[in-house]
């Protein structure tokens, strides 16, 4: 009979956004018999993965976090390396992958997988200045690459190493059953967020510079201000959190922007939602703008946002620097109809979780 492969995946912070998300995707869809997935994350993380991977054959490893010691987190990292004798090492955070790669190249794990899921805004000095400094240690130390779509493979290995076939796209696939449109849940879910004929607009991503919320809010006014019967819904958390709440206090739309937290419901409130908006600063290949087109949503990307999310004919662009009332402008004149022919137009575009989950076994079985 054939061993089964191990696969230790570096997750780092847990937090409900896209990262976690897709990994857990591909966890629940592989086939668990030839590969099993073990994660390594910080110890402080909100959100405890630990019961639901147990559930499923794997292990949970819990180190000090990286922005707290940088040593200790590298460290932690080796020594489970090294305890639990991994040959496999798939680390999924990034530039910050410099620091598990590194570990795992001490400790001798012949097979060291960079998957990077983001690429760079110039909005945020600092945190681009780390991932110039640490975005070659991380290629240095890995042996395998891998990319959420070719915009995030070119900007962490470059165009040249994405010609020569180096680089394998793993796309952020979901099931595509699971977000499909349920209008029965659209029904009992409006009734219990108290919502009848409004119109819905939907987010759904941590607070954060990179999901440019400030951005949103303002959108939702100019929308609001042409139709009264607008509701915005924020999925998520994070540290800019409290911010957004006081802007959307001071705008008067308290009473029409809707707080929802971190929730593990999110596939069924699409349903909920008329439009999705998503006007990133930047963007990898979202998950949550596959998840949204899924449920045939008509969905408003910022061009900041990879093409490679235009997945169904239900989805638009937008540059930000149009301005927020362009946007609002084009949300309401577009008049937007739900996509009942979703799931066909992803399943082409290979985005059928299964499809994929089949590609990084065949993947994990070569290396």
């Amino acid at each position: 009979m054939e061993e089964k492969i191990r696969v230790l995946h570096i997750l780092g912070i847990v937090a409900g956004g896209g990262v976690e998300s897709v990994i857990m995707n591909y966890y629940e869809h592989i086939d668990r018999n030839k590969v099993q997935f073990d994660f390594i994350v910080h110890n402080d993380n909100k959100i405890d993965i630990t019961q639901r991977v147990e559930a499923m054959g794997g292990k949970v490893f819990k180190v000090t976090p990286y922005y707290k010691n940088p040593i200790a987190f590298t460290y932690g990292i080796y020594k489970v390396i090294k305890k639990h004798h991994y040959r496999i090492i798939h680390s999924n955070m990034n530039t910050l992958s410099a620091f598990p790669l590194f570990a795992a190249w001490v400790a001798g794990a012949p097979v060291r997988i960079l998957h990077n899921h983001s690429t760079s805004s110039p909005g945020e000095t600092k945190r681009n200045f780390m991932k110039y400094i640490l975005r070659p240690l991380a290629r240095l130390f890995a042996n395998y690459y891998l990319a959420c779509s070719r915009l995030a493979g070119e900007w962490m290995y470059g165009k040249k190493m994405m010609d020569s076939g180096k680089v394998t796209v793993i796309n952020n696939a979901i099931d595509l059953k699971k977000y499909a449109f349920n209008s029965a849940k659209r029904k009992a879910l409006r009734e219990k967020l108290g919502l009848t004929n409004e119109f819905v607009i939907g987010h759904v991503g941590r607070f954060m510079y990179q999901k440019n919320h400030d951005f949103l809010i303002d959108i939702f006014k100019e929308v609001s201000q042409n139709c009264s019967s607008a509701i915005l819904l924020l999925i998520g958390d994070g540290p800019l959190r409290q911010v957004i709440e006081k802007k959307v206090e001071m705008l008067g739309l308290k009473n029409q922007v809707k707080f929802l937290s971190l929730r593990n419901d999110v596939q069924d409130l699409y349903n909920v939602m008329d439009i999705f908006i998503l006007p990133s600063h930047y963007e990898g290949l979202p998950v949550v703008g596959v998840e949204a087109q899924a449920n045939g949503l008509p969905c408003f990307f910022s061009t900041e946002v990879t093409k490679e999310i235009n997945l169904t004919h239900t989805a638009h662009f937008l540059k930000l620097d149009s301005g927020p009332s362009k946007w609002g402008e084009v949300i309401l004149f577009e008049k937007p109809i739900r996509n009942m022919e979703a799931t066909k137009e992803m399943s082409r575009a290979g985005f059928e979780i299964q499809n994929c989950a089949n590609k990084i076994t065949r993947f994990y079985q070569m290396v």
